[in-house]
């Protein structure tokens, strides 16, 4: 009669799995929809935006993108410099920030599997013992000490009918998603500071050599003002005139040291080890030569290039799951418990004939008076929506924003670098005739030092329009989506992998579906990522069958 039970049980069991994995397939999420663009269909075009750089353009020196985008362009091929490429590389392995995105990664994916395991049966083995001690005057037979020893398994599931568990896996697996493609817009904003950082420093040394020579020049000038001034053929005025054009370039040089020290600090920090020795040469900051042809684009391709849109899409994704959950929380819980084992007064009885013992109990919990929890809750998951739709579509007009931006920079700085080299080199034809009409007593020493402070000025002008110019380059690169590849070609990486680029990039999304797969498949990021026509497969919006 025992085994007839039991297999009877058995049966139950087993047609409850059925139903319970045929339901388990429906949610309460309503069905993902991408929110429009909120920005025009393309960026802005004639004025600043129509002189962009091309192939044929001086400043590129014959290097182009040929059209490719820039997320299909490395950052070694974006960068000439290879003094930079080997910085670059070395941040990548060292960078903290860039080591927490990748640790908060991993502590996404832990809490994935955490929500995923709900899913399935836990089954636990135990064994106790049991000993009581009952007054003698409610005892029978004088037996005041009773023992009760057990060996057995206990099983535990909950039977997600109404899909509250799914659409929290759901959210969980896109709020992964979302840390992953936030690690990924660290990286690229690491290689773009990196490289930002790289040339402000070369920046500071070009200015170093300006006022170095502006220096040297000063001093020669307050050599002979006053040489002439000691023999009677020269004033005071010129005399302290000259003395302050030196003081003025050595109080600029002490600066621009302080300067360098600090930029070269922060770059430390960037690459988070002292830059070693060996590094190759850097190139001179007007011969950086970036590719500066990259292709915008279509607003509209920003969705796909830019991470941070991405990982805000993700965002939304998971509060949209939350909804399911917090939808299915008005529906009842249905759980099966049970066990399976040996009871024993005696431990050497554990395991003899007509030991077994069973039990199984299903549970069902049917809310009936929360307090208002569970309308607060799904009015919390419904507002936090349309707070992620918000933060989803800043996201894409920020990236608008910097794209524009960057575009007319781009569109003018080539412009802007050959007047200030035309005007470079008028002041310094300016000086020379100024100093030349002072030495045959045409003209006042005043002239000479404007001269002289004009060129120094206009030196400096030139070199922070470069600066400007390589750095509008690098952050449009990053704008675009690039800065994620090594070289052009490579197969991009799962936005979850390492940055040794030497290993093998292992995927890490764990599969759990419907058919049972173990939780311990790993797909990579990717193919989890919806798209467009796709979206909803993630984030389901059927009502339960």
């Amino acid at each position: 009669m025992l085994k007839q039970s039991h297999l009877h049980s058995l049966k139950l069991s087993l047609i409850a799995a059925a139903v319970a994995l045929v339901a388990a397939g429906c949610t309460f999420e309503p069905k993902y929809e991408r929110p429009p663009a909120p920005v025009t269909q393309t960026f802005p075009e004639g004025g600043v935006y129509a002189n962009q750089p091309n192939a044929s353009s001086t400043a590129s020196n014959g290097r182009t993108a040929n059209n490719v985008a820039a997320p299909d362009i490395g950052w070694r091929d974006f960068f000439a410099d290879a003094r930079l490429q080997r910085i670059v590389e070395l941040a990548l392995k060292n960078n903290r920030d860039l080591r927490v995105s990748v640790l908060n990664v991993e502590a996404a994916r832990a809490q994935y599997q955490i929500t995923s395991a709900a899913l399935y049966p836990t089954l636990d083995a135990s064994a106790s013992q049991n000993k009581t001690r009952t007054p003698k005057n409610l005892s029978f037979f004088n037996q005041t000490i009773s023992n009760t020893y057990s060996v057995g398994l206990n099983a535990s599931w909950e039977i997600d009918f109404f899909g509250r568990i799914r659409s929290l896996k759901d959210q969980a697996l896109a709020q992964y998603l979302s840390t992953a493609e936030s690690r990924k817009a660290a990286e690229i904003s690491l290689v773009s500071s990196v490289a930002d950082q790289y040339l402000q420093m070369l920046a500071v040394d070009d200015l170093l050599t300006v006022t170095r020579n502006t220096l040297k020049t000063a001093d020669e000038s307050y050599r002979i003002t006053t040489l002439q001034f000691d023999n009677g053929v020269g004033s005071e005025l010129d005399v302290r005139q000259a003395e302050g054009v030196v003081e003025q370039a050595r109080a600029n040089l002490q600066t621009e040291m302080r300067l360098r020290a600090q930029a070269e600090n922060g770059l430390v920090l960037l690459v988070g080890e002292p830059l070693p020795d060996d590094l190759p040469p850097a190139l001179p900051l007007d011969t950086q030569n970036l590719l500066s042809d990259i292709p915008a684009g279509l607003p509209s391709e920003l969705l796909t290039r830019r991470p941070d849109i991405a990982a805000a899409e993700q965002s939304l994704l998971a509060a949209n799951a939350n909804i399911g959950a917090a939808r299915a929380a008005f529906f009842p819980r249905v759980s099966l418990t049970g066990s399976f084992g040996t009871l024993s007064p005696t431990l050497g009885g554990l395991f003899k004939p007509g030991s077994a013992a069973w039990s199984f109990a299903p549970q069902i919990s049917l809310p009936i008076f929360e307090g208002g929890a569970n309308v607060a809750n799904l009015d919390l998951a419904q507002v936090q929506k349309r707070i992620e739709i918000a933060n989803y579509e800043k996201a894409i007009q920020n990236a608008f924003r910097e794209v524009a931006d960057g575009l007319a920079a781009r569109g003018t700085f080539d412009d802007q670098i050959k007047a200030l080299e035309l005007f470079v080199k008028s002041q310094s034809r300016r000086l020379d005739l100024s100093d030349l009409r002072y030495r045959n007593g045409v003209d006042s020493y005043l002239a000479v030092l404007t001269a002289q402070t004009d060129l120094y000025n206009a030196q400096q002008l030139l070199i922070n329009a470069r600066l400007q110019r390589l750095t509008n380059l690098v952050d449009l690169y990053q704008f675009l989506g690039g800065g994620w590849i090594e070289h052009a070609g490579d197969q991009p990486r799962p936005a979850d992998a390492p940055v040794d680029y030497g290993a093998t990039a292992p995927a890490a999304v764990p599969a759990s579906g419907a058919s049972g797969a173990s939780v311990s498949k790993l797909t990579p990021v990717e193919h989890l990522l919806p798209s467009a026509p796709q979206a909803d497969t993630v984030a389901k919006g059927n009502a339960p069958d």
